[in-house]
């Protein structure tokens, strides 16, 4: 086995969060389809997607190295969403709190001397950056354009994508 048993576990428990934060990224997608937000609400689609795919990297990656890999419950959405500006700073905390969870892993993976997980994971600590820096982006957006103005985030998004 490649894997300790500790981190194996701790990666276990990041695919529940990641699976979570893809459930999360749904009823935020759900909320922008029934205000007709046509685009965030395929932002946010896409975001859940992407979620998923990290779970499913995490979870193979577990499997690969001779771990042991339960599939842990999913909890349902942490948010109500109530408005855009709601939508991102869920989103934004939700990612800040998943940084942090990354690099946890990370710390363990270095503490236990697993170069492979250390390779492995750099991959997640930069994908962090852009999925923190991209709803930063958005959330200042949102404010900026207040709640008269929301309307215009449609093409802001579709032309960012």
């Amino acid at each position: 086995m490649l894997i300790k048993k500790e981190l194996a576990a701790k990666m276990i428990e990041q695919v529940g969060n990641e699976f979570a934060a893809s459930s999360q990224y749904l009823a935020i997608a759900i909320y922008f389809e029934k205000e007709a937000f046509g685009n965030t609400s395929k932002f946010f689609y896409k975001q859940a997607e992407e979620e998923k795919e990290h779970a499913m990297k995490l979870l193979k990656y577990v499997v690969e190295t001779g771990g042991d890999a339960p599939i842990p419950a999913i909890p349902a959405p942490k948010a109500v969403i109530k408005s855009a500006e709601d939508a991102f700073v869920t989103s934004l905390n939700w990612e800040m709190e998943v940084t942090g969870q990354i690099n946890g892993l990370m710390d363990l993976a270095k503490q236990q001397n697993d170069y492979l997980a250390q390779k492995f994971l750099d991959w997640f600590v930069e994908e962090q950056l852009e999925e923190v820096t991209t709803m930063e982006k958005f959330l200042l957006i949102v404010r900026k354009l207040g709640e008269k103005n929301i309307y215009m985030l449609e093409s802001i998004i579709a032309h960012a994508e």
